[in-house]
């Protein structure tokens, strides 16, 4: 196969992230790995688009992620032929352009809209992944499964949301990545609201979230392969992130701690319900975020953490995609 992963820029990418995780898989595999940047497409027509992309193929002597970073950084970009790929995977994260190219990911989307329409495999889905673009996504899916939400740029409003639920608030970006911007707002210290508010709405909408007691606990990062739980041999990708003390974000990269995943039948029945859905708008790989009963966020763009789940279960998941999407492939094109 030849796999396109777009991405945000190839000097962002890093050793631990999923993307060099499954490209490494893949030319493990004997694939070729072709990379793109957001602003390295060429619109030639309709039918027609190329992009100054890196190629990486299986006959060059890898033998590590990090020989593979390498090889990315030193390759020259070449005109590369969108008829040409096979998969064109888009693992960028917008909120990493949202200030310097606000343009990019917006754009990624379309080119990659377009690379579907000639009638590529393109995964996520571009087409749902515009509905899906933010955090407002979680709100098509059943009112059971998400915790109770406002989303506003008015402080009164949030306000009276804090009031009506008698206790501490979650407040973060609509359009946001990595636990930016995230607080948590007590209801009998309501002092610092209209601030933080401020602070957040410069960027855009603001969702109130209800504080769920189980967050001290952290959170559930749980993947779905086209709407379906990643399990082999028993183990579940899946990763409990417990933040440090003082600190109520949960990212990796905050300062929380990975540690192996206790998956039992709530988290199980919860993912039911919203599977289908899933699957549905072509999703093919998302990552969950699960606080006790409730859905936090659901994760369609980079899903990141799937080696931790991996290194704490001792189960190769990312092997397991990466054949999964060969199987899908060859389906694709029959």
């Amino acid at each position: 196969m030849n796999i396109a992963f777009l991405i945000n820029q190839t000097h962002k990418e890093e050793n631990g992230f999923t993307t060099t995780l499954l490209a490494y898989e893949a030319l493990q595999r004997g694939h070729t790995v072709i990379y793109i940047g957001l602003a390295d497409f060429v619109y030639i027509d309709d039918r027609h688009v190329e992009a100054h992309a890196r190629v990486i193929t299986a006959d060059r002597a890898i033998g590590s992620k990090e020989e593979l970073l390498g090889s990315l950084r030193r390759v020259e970009k070449r005109r590369y032929n969108m008829t040409d790929i096979d998969v064109l995977w888009l693992r960028f994260d917008p909120v990493m352009d949202m200030y310097n190219r606000p343009w990019a990911a917006a754009m990624g989307l379309q080119f990659a809209q377009l690379i579907k329409y000639m009638g590529r495999l393109v995964i996520n889905d571009p087409d749902n992944l515009v509905q899906a673009s933010n955090k407002l996504y979680l709100e098509n899916f059943p009112k059971a499964v998400r915790p109770k939400t406002l989303v506003t740029r008015f402080v009164s409003d949030i306000q009276t949301f804090m009031e009506a639920q008698g206790d501490k608030i979650i407040l973060k970006p609509v359009k946001g990545s990595g636990g930016k911007n995230v607080f948590m707002i007590a209801a009998d210290a309501p002092q610092n609201l209209k601030q933080t508010v401020e602070v957040i709405a410069r960027d855009g909408y603001v969702i109130a979230q209800e504080y769920l007691p189980e967050a001290t606990k952290g959170d559930l990062r749980f993947f779905l392969l086209e709407g379906e739980p990643i399990v082999i041999d028993g183990e579940y990708a899946a990763v409990q992130r417990v933040q440090k003390e003082g600190e109520i974000r949960s990212n990796i990269h905050q300062g929380a701690t990975a540690v192996k995943a206790q998956v039992d039948n709530n988290v199980l029945r919860l993912v039911e319900q919203v599977s289908g859905k899933i699957k549905e708008d072509g999703m093919y790989l998302v990552g969950l975020d699960i606080v006790g009963d409730k859905i936090m966020e659901i994760n369609v763009y980079s899903p990141g953490a799937l080696g931790l789940a991996s290194q704490l279960t001792g189960v190769d998941f990312v092997g397991h995609i990466i054949q999964h999407l060969e199987m899908k492939v060859k389906g694709f094109y029959r």
